[in-house]
């Protein structure tokens, strides 16, 4: 069998490196905002190509805290893809806000902006644009639209750790994600590209205020030991994960390069009419953390790619508005966020998949 995605697969070749870094903070008897988070701030931060990254739990966590920091009054509204993993929502939610669904590009799967316009309101507080399955959302035009409505702009690049996006403006250099709006919240769950041992995330921005005020969110809404000027949270990247990150975070390149290999190679190959390939237009800049098409027998699809030992997954079957926790929300009319997540299908896509496996795939998909 073909794993969808094998984790033990894929930290394996630096074993002894994440190994040497958990013995080190065993041995450092410091293991919460110490040395090892310091040191990862400041180099995923210039990953980023961003002055401030602050470390916290999650990336929902990194999210909502954003949203709590920027202080809107209760009920605000903040606009989102209908079809993004429910923690986008969640972090709207539980900063006591309002989502406001407006659909996708179903071509890209991201954020329409030529949808957003008529969804802004006076209520409207800031726009979360979900740079989906690691491509970057149409920065350019959200940007316009929220410097031209005086909104926040909040990146979800819990799936974009390596994506760049190149705008309109051809003179300006290529921007890494996480340095496309005035925050962005970043996840490290294990099955990412930058992937930690457990649950981890980030935050990342221009913004030093901000910055200032998320430290001491995340830290009981404290910034010195036992004075606490905001009602905050425990919410901090930890010393160990902080490590593995740290050793994880110079491989990252060669391994987006790996993917963006690999997602060549499924867009050329892959000739089966029924299957709805993702763009192939930024193969070099997307991230492609997920490898996401789209098939009108789903079911069908994968049970008989899994009969010839092809696993697969689905990113994601029920859309945030259609779970039961949101069904406030469940009378909307959202057609393609429905359709969509009734037809994706994600691939086996990882630096571990060999030539030959993916040789394989092609040849069983297009066998179909």
């Amino acid at each position: 069998m073909i794993q969808f995605l094998d984790l033990k697969q894929i930290n394996e070749p630096h074993q002894y490196a994440l190994q040497k870094a958990i013995e080190r903070v065993l041995s450092s008897g410091w293991y919460i905002l110490g040395r090892e988070v310091e040191a990862f701030e400041l180099q995923f931060a210039t990953y980023c190509q961003t002055r401030h990254c602050i470390g916290v739990a999650s990336g929902l966590d990194a999210l909502a805290l954003v949203l709590k920091a920027w202080n809107f009054p209760a009920n605000s509204e903040v606009i989102v893809a209908s079809n993004a993993y429910i923690a986008s929502v969640l972090s709207i939610t539980h900063a006591g806000l309002v989502p406001v669904f407006v659909e996708p590009d179903p071509r890209t799967y991201l954020l329409d902006p030529t949808r957003i316009q008529a969804a802004i309101t006076s209520r409207t507080a800031a726009i979360l644009p979900v740079h989906l399955y690691g491509r970057c959302c149409d920065m350019d035009s959200i940007n316009t639209l929220a410097q031209r409505y005086g909104l926040k702009v909040l990146e979800d690049a819990a799936q974009a750790h390596g994506a760049v996006y190149v705008g309109s403006d051809t003179d300006k250099a290529q921007q890494q994600a996480g340095n496309l709006g005035d925050a962005a919240g970043w996840s490290f769950y294990p099955s990412k590209n930058l992937g930690a041992l457990g649950d981890a995330g980030a935050i990342t921005t221009n913004d030093d205020a901000l910055a200032d005020t998320l430290r001491a969110l995340r830290n009981y809404g404290s910034t010195q030991k036992y004075i606490n000027d905001y009602v905050g949270y425990n919410s901090r990247l930890d010393e160990l994960q902080a490590a593995i990150l740290s050793v994880k975070l110079p491989l990252l390149n060669k391994a987006i390069a790996r993917r963006r290999v690999l997602a060549e190679r499924y867009l050329r190959g892959i000739k089966n009419s029924a299957v709805t390939l993702p763009p192939a237009d930024q193969i070099e800049q997307d991230a492609w953390h997920l490898f996401v098409v789209q098939h009108p027998q789903r079911d069908i699809f994968r049970a008989r790619l899994r009969e010839q030992g092809i696993a697969t997954d689905i990113h994601y079957p029920i859309p945030p508005h259609h779970q039961r926790a949101y069904a406030s929300f469940a009378h909307l009319s959202l057609p393609i966020a429905e359709q969509l997540h009734q037809d994706v299908v994600s691939l086996p896509l990882n630096p571990a998949l060999t030539d030959e496996e993916v040789a394989y795939i092609i040849e069983s998909i297009n066998s179909l």
